[in-house]
This record gives structure tokens, C-alpha cells and sequence, in this order.
């Protein structure tokens, strides 16, 4: 369902061609996207995780459960993530700065990433 021009909120496999169109849309490499951990959907697109973060805040998630991310197509398994994100920013939360610090977060989020939008594989 398409939320906001630029941002796709998902809770499936996204079309190869959606992902496509939204890295191209804003940065060429990379899409920027937010996940919700507990309900498993995901927030792809926009020019920053702030924006995908409302949408899935007005979609029903809570603040606790969303983590920011990078996802480059292309890098493979191991490099298409980066978890960093000024939302990731919660001291309350044991995280002092933008890089998600715990590794079960990390791997959570990359189990969502890999379901929802894909395992680093080229776009074409």
C-alpha cells in the first residue's frame, strides 16, 4: 500500500521494481528504511527515517519497537545493511548514538530485512 509519495510500508516481500523506484527516488544506492520488530512490517523509502518512522507510528507501532536502518542493493549478505539512523538515538533505551548497539536488535532487524526487502541482491 502506497502510505506517502516515497515511502512504501510493507509487511511482505517488496516488489523488485518498488525497491528500484524508491533507491533511485533519493539517493541512487541505498534506501533508507525503519522496521518495526514487533509487528514485523517495515517502512521503505523517504529522504529521512523520521518520515518512515511517523508512518508506521500512525500505522499502529510503538516507538520502542522502531529501528532505523540503510539498505544497499547489490552488497550482498553481509554488507547490504547498515544499521544506522538518527532515530536510533535513545539513551533510555541503552542506545547513547546512531548505530543500533545490540546485537540481537541487529539480528532481528536483519531477519525482517531479508524477509521484506531483500538479502543484498543486485536490482537488475
Amino acid at each position: 500500500m502506497e502510505s506517502e509519495p516515497g515511502i512504501l510500508i510493507v509487511d511482505r516481500r517488496i516488489d523488485r521494481s518498488e525497491l528500484a523506484r524508491l533507491v533511485h527516488l533519493f539517493f541512487g544506492d541505498m534506501v533508507k528504511f525503519v522496521v518495526d520488530l514487533d509487528r514485523r512490517v517495515a517502512a521503505v523509502g523517504g529522504e529521512l527515517h523520521a518520515d518512515a518512522e511517523q508512518l508506521l507510528l500512525e500505522s499502529g507501532s510503538r516507538q520502542s519497537d522502531l529501528w532505523g536502518a540503510n539498505y544497499y542493493p547489490g552488497k550482498g549478505r553481509d554488507a547490504c545493511i547498515e544499521y544506522t539512523a538518527l532515530i536510533n538515538i535513545r539513551p533510555a533505551q541503552g542506545n547513547r548514538g546512531m548505530l543500533i548497539q545490540d546485537p540481537g536488535i541487529r539480528e532481528r532487524l536483519r531477519e525482517i530485512t531479508f524477509d521484506l526487502i531483500g538479502e543484498g541482491e543486485p536490482l537488475e
